[in-house]
């Protein structure tokens, strides 16, 4: 083998220093064109409500679009997805909740990416608790109203939520186990239904999103006994958190909606991102804006956010697994 001349080898530590340069320089310089935000979920829901409000506040501080996907289907894992398949560029983001990233994987056999290996954490964005009501005309003012009549009427006590295997199912599933009682899961497909039913005595109580029972709260319609976050919730705050019952303690199963990345996304971008994001959850208006749809901005560094998924992942794991929890 012919050795390499010198002129030869400085051509080509030229041109390797030229792509080091220019990869650096496109991060630094990023972006430069608009970003698409995909949300696994369809216009109008709680997911695509966040995203299009956060999209267009990191419009000012980045200085291009952010223009939101819609691609709904498969319990949100085709969105996910086709974000895990995007080029790591910082232009193909993903806005995922609780359950594409730490429930599905653990629901689904069938499941083609694996949150912790294809997806970079960007930041948490908001939490999303939700409010366990039962019909106001029952009589029950309390959680603890609602675990005696569950004891006294094991046939008849039964909850819903909008799916089997979302946070609201766990969180059914979680207040059986730890407060040993048996309300049967009634699956629907929205928030909708759900609500409708408790307020016409088929099902004794629900699990839902504080913006899917508000107007039926303040209508005097269904009474709220408790909210599933562990502190109570400032649209809320008369109405006690899970854990603040004695055989709660410790109880938390809330939603909540992160930021992703493909995996091999670069530092210096992510890095941008996150401090995008967290510029845009300080601004008391956004933050207001977000708070009146129950969803609490909760910020936080991308390694605390891939610590926190960690630890979401393997306590969603525990319900289902526990609960013995199939995918319909």
């Amino acid at each position: 083998m012919k050795a390499m001349t010198s002129g030869a080898l400085k051509a080509i530590l030229a041109v390797s220093l030229g792509a080091i340069s220019t990869t650096a320089f496109a991060q630094a310089d990023y972006p430069t064109r608009p970003i698409k935000l995909i949300v696994p979920f369809t216009a109008g829901g709680g997911v695509d409500t966040v995203a299009r409000i956060l999209g267009e506040e990191l419009k000012g501080v980045l200085g291009q679009s952010v223009v939101v996907e819609n691609l709904p289907g498969a319990s949100g894992m085709r969105g996910a997805e086709t974000a895990v398949r995007a080029e790591p560029d910082g232009y193909t983001l993903l806005l995922s909740s609780a359950g594409e990233a730490a429930v599905n994987p653990h629901l689904f056999k069938n499941i083609k990416y694996a949150p912790s290996r294809d997806l970079t954490p960007v930041t948490l964005v908001v939490k999303v608790p939700n409010v366990l009501v039962v019909n106001a005309a029952s009589g029950m003012k309390s959680l603890d109203d609602l675990l005696a009549f569950t004891k006294s009427n094991a046939d008849k006590a039964s909850f819903s939520s909008s799916g089997v295997g979302n946070p609201q199912h766990l969180a059914g599933e979680l207040l059986n186990r730890m407060a040993s009682v048996k309300l049967t899961h009634v699956p629907y497909r929205g928030a909708a239904q759900q609500v409708t039913d408790v307020l016409g005595n088929n099902v004794t109580a629900t699990f839902a999103s504080y913006l899917a029972v508000a107007s039926f709260v303040e209508a005097g319609q269904v009474k709220a006994l408790a909210v599933t976050s562990s502190e109570r919730i400032p649209s809320l705050p008369s109405v006690p958190a899970m854990a603040e019952h004695p055989q709660l303690k410790g109880y938390d199963v809330t939603n909540w909606f992160g930021l992703f990345a493909p995996a091999g996304t670069p530092g210096p971008i992510v890095d941008k991102l996150n401090k995008a994001v967290v510029q845009v959850l300080s601004n008391p208006a956004t933050a207001r804006k977000l708070a009146d749809l129950g969803s609490y901005p909760s910020p936080m560094k991308p390694e605390e956010f891939k610590s926190f998924l960690t630890a979401e992942s393997e306590k969603f794991k525990n319900i289902i697994t526990t609960a013995e929890i199939k995918a319909q």
